[in-house]
């Protein structure tokens, strides 16, 4: 089936993009020196952010991870 290589997106359908971008504003960062922070994940609900963080915590003990509300959209590294 050809793609259809002329379809523009309407502007409905970029404000549908932006909030799905904006669903997923609970990460988790891992916190890393002179005060930086890299987003490994993100979750709808802050209790699945915790659920999760548990989870790194025990996978990865030395690491430090924090829950945080992210309103900025950063590429997650897992």
């Amino acid at each position: 089936m050809p793609e259809n290589t002329e379809y523009k997106a309407s502007k409905s359908d970029n404000q549908v993009i932006a909030y799905k971008e904006r669903l997923n504003s609970w990460a988790i960062a891992r916190l890393l020196p002179n005060t930086q922070r890299e987003i490994v994940a993100r979750f709808r609900s802050r209790s699945d952010a915790e659920g999760y963080m548990r989870h790194l915590s025990q996978e990865r003990p030395n690491a430090s991870y924090m829950v945080v509300f992210d309103c900025q959209r950063q590429e997650a590294v897992i």
